[in-house]
């Protein structure tokens, strides 16, 4: 019961990593104030709690909204112990000789301004309870191209290096801020973002999980729960000395290269080997 007794927010909590990260905090002990624009699943998601999740209709994009969620969770308890900024989707998906400005400020506003502000807010929160902990979520897309959309990508970027300055910026107050980086998680993102109509969702779903098992050393998907068991750990007293970094939760995926963990990918230096045994046996043969 590592939250017993601390007021946690979750953002896009109504769904996948959000919701998972939910139920896990208030598995742990914790009271927590869900947030999602997702009113049908937030409310679910809080009756099957006990009352230990109540739900806040929150459009992040929104910094009124977004002060207005903080106040709610500390005026519940005197304080806010824990955030976890986590409310997302895929944004633009056109390349960057693609994308409009209004596109990529949507993306922007959703991804890192809503993190940013989600910070500003809930920090005079937590100096009232003498400190907290954040974590934002950020993905393996902001460490490396061709994971996902570029104005998704950047943005996530932005996350990683928006916890490290506020890391900085919030030591004085006792305050820790870190971030996950997710890999192929199997949730609803892949569907949502292709705007795949219900009838088909199982299926694209299943084809998600069999393309996630290939994708990484660790041969499956991932799920919300993994991510949430790291996102735990990062706001919970047992990384007391650990703020400023990021943590990745991908299965292996950003280890190296695939040849260097798949045994049936041949790497360069396979390729190469091939082609001179290649030479030297056709030499061979023609002496």
């Amino acid at each position: 019961m590592r939250f017993e007794g601390k007021t946690v927010v979750v953002t896009g909590a109504a769904s996948g990593i959000g919701r998972a990260s939910a139920l896990r905090f208030a598995a742990e002990g914790a009271q927590v104030v869900a947030a999602d624009i997702d009113a049908a699943g937030g409310e679910a998601l809080a009756a099957q709690s006990a009352g230990r999740i109540v739900f806040k209709h929150t459009d992040v994009c929104e910094v009124d909204q977004i002060r207005a969620l903080m106040d709610f969770a500390a005026g519940r308890s005197g304080g806010i112990d824990v955030l976890f900024n986590n409310a997302g989707a895929s944004g633009a998906l056109g390349r960057i000789d693609e994308i409009d400005a209004e596109a990529w400020d949507r993306t922007m506003n959703l991804l890192l301004r809503s993190v940013s502000m989600g910070i500003r807010h809930a920090v005079p929160h937590m100096i009232a309870r003498g400190g907290g902990a954040i974590v934002n979520t950020a993905s393996v897309a902001a460490l490396s191209t061709g994971m996902a959309p570029t104005a998704y990508s950047v943005a996530k970027a932005g996350v990683l290096h928006l916890s490290k300055a506020a890391a900085a910026d919030l030591a004085r107050h006792r305050i820790r801020v870190n971030a996950i980086c997710p890999g192929f998680i199997h949730t609803g993102i892949f569907t949502a973002s292709l705007g795949v109509p219900d009838p088909v969702k199982a299926t694209v779903d299943e084809l998600v999980a069999t393309m996630a098992a290939k994708a990484q050393p660790v041969a499956r998907a991932g799920t919300a729960e993994d991510v949430a068991a790291a996102v735990s750990y990062l706001a919970s007293g047992d990384a007391a000395f650990v703020t400023g970094t990021h943590l990745l939760v991908d299965g292996g995926m950003l280890v190296g290269p695939r040849h260097s963990w798949d045994p049936d990918t041949p790497g360069m230096g396979d390729a190469i080997r091939q082609r001179v045994e290649a030479s030297m046996a056709a030499g061979s043969a023609a002496r």
